[in-house]
């Protein structure tokens, strides 16, 4: 370790000694992997590519002569393996983006297996600070890693995408973005703007300019406390007061999705109601945070059992004092009472969560 902070960068990088290496790419691996994220909006993808993109970093190491920063360097080498991903891959969705609302007299549908837009925990976001040499850095902006904006993104060609990211996200230059695309500053610059133009269309009110910010407000959290009190005392008039009239909820993998108060609430009276067709049993809701939005981990006791049990990771979006949006991202195999994991991935596990309460 002594080695890899005597030796300057580039000579790490020319010495072939993989452990050196190794821990100059440790200290980028966790905003590489938000990037890698951010482009394909799979936490189990970004985990791979983090990892393809340190064996094509080692394996390219000579080519590396110091004429950017090692940094810059990782992520061009990042950026490349995500779009190559995406040409196998299709895009992430919510249930949203699929068809209309769920008819709240009936039960929601059955999981489907889709490419799903997947949540990001928070303690991965921790730490994360420019490094010493780029003060200038933007790692984290709070609006660029929420739910709306990952998945407004996902509309957007692969290209498209990656210029978005490169320019409003990283900051860096139209040339720079324009020299990793392989492509005309001209070109950069045009996928940009038509980029962004889709978000417009596509993204809430207020999240059209991006600032950074810092974790939710206090009145986010007062919010996200009132809704866990009003879930585990299944007060449905108490849930009400809290949504916004248009307010949506989806629940991948589930393609079922509710628009408006009204339907919310409906939905949840009946769940939360023995004796009802869809009454599914008691929550159990501890905040978590995902995607740096208010969240909680929420852990359903069904009837007969003691346990509670892994069921969804809850993330809101709050405006205004009001919940304007609920995604509840379901555990796979989580509404049967059993996971199968040639279905889906252990979210809960991969966030370090217990499986039952």
């Amino acid at each position: 370790m002594a080695r890899a902070r005597t030796m300057s960068t580039t000579e790490i990088t020319q010495s072939g000694d993989e452990s050196a290496f190794a821990e100059l790419f440790e200290r980028h691996r966790r905003e590489l992997q938000v990037h890698c994220y951010r482009m394909l909006g799979s936490f189990e993808d970004s985990e791979d590519l983090v990892q393809e993109t340190f064996l094509r970093a080692w394996r390219s190491r000579q080519k590396f002569e110091g004429r950017s920063t090692f940094r810059a360097w990782l992520y061009r080498i990042a950026t490349n393996a995500c779009l190559d991903a995406l040409q196998r891959k299709p895009r992430r969705l919510l249930p949203s983006q699929l068809g209309p609302p769920a008819n709240p007299p009936l039960p929601v549908l059955p999981p489907a297996d889709l490419p799903w837009l997947q949540p990001y925990p928070d303690h991965l976001l921790e730490g994360i600070a420019p490094p010493d040499d780029e003060p200038e850095a933007v790692i984290v902006a709070r609006e660029t890693i929420e739910i709306a904006f990952l998945s407004a993104i996902q509309l957007l060609p692969p290209r498209q995408r990656a210029a978005l990211i490169l320019r409003d996200v990283l900051g860096w230059s139209a040339k720079e973005t324009a020299s990793l695309l392989d492509t005309s500053v001209a070109a950069a610059n045009s996928a940009l703007q038509r980029a962004r133009a889709t978000l417009n269309q596509h993204l809430p009110a207020r999240r059209t300019e991006w600032a950074r910010s810092a974790d939710p407000s206090k009145d986010e959290r007062v919010v996200l406390e009132r809704f866990m009190d009003a879930l585990q005392r299944a007060d449905s008039a108490a849930l009400t007061a809290l949504l916004r009239k248009d307010a949506r909820a989806t629940m991948p993998p589930t393609p079922s999705w509710h628009d408006g108060r009204n339907a919310i609430a409906w939905a949840v009276e009946q769940s939360a109601a023995p004796g009802s067709p869809q009454y599914v049993g008691r929550w159990k809701l501890m905040p978590f945070g995902v995607n740096l939005q208010p969240a909680t981990a929420a852990y359903l006791q069904r009837p007969g059992e003691s346990e509670y049990r892994a069921f969804a990771l809850d993330a809101l979006r709050v405006e205004d004092g009001q919940v304007a949006e609920i995604t509840a991202f379901i555990q796979p195999g989580a509404d049967s009472g059993e996971f199968h994991l040639d279905f889906g991935w252990d979210m809960f596990a991969a966030f370090g969560l217990p499986p039952t309460l």
